[in-house]
């Protein structure tokens, strides 16, 4: 008689009554995010962009988004974004009035347009 009452076993009863069969599934994506934060390291590492997450480091990128440029500079913990057109900045109403020089010493020196034109 003990041979007929034995339960069966099956895949479901060794699971228990509080697992969830879908937890496999979320193991999964964890992994997926893994995978992909390796993948992304291993493209920033082939392409040499690693310097971008140094704190100490200085970088400078050129970008070209159709017809428009733009200069993206880091350093340290500051990024700063430029972008760069091809119009003129006052248009052609501008004159030339002089040069400015930068002495080793810091002084500015401006001499005006002209000023040591020779007379003869």
């Amino acid at each position: 008689m003990k041979y007929i009452k034995r339960k069966r076993s099956s895949r479901f009863s060794k699971l228990g009554k509080h697992e969830d069969p879908l937890n496999g599934l979320a193991n999964l994506f964890d992994a997926a995010l893994v995978f992909i934060v390796a993948l992304f390291l291993a493209f920033m590492s082939t392409y040499k962009m690693l310097d971008f997450f140094d704190p100490d480091s200085e970088v400078t990128i050129m970008k070209k988004d159709k017809e428009k440029w733009q200069i993206i500079t880091k350093k340290g913990k500051e990024i700063k974004v430029q972008k760069v057109t091809n119009q003129k900045i006052g248009g052609d109403e501008g004159l030339r009035l002089g040069t400015a020089y930068k002495l080793k010493t810091g002084e500015m020196i401006y001499v005006p347009e002209g000023a040591y034109e020779r007379k003869e």
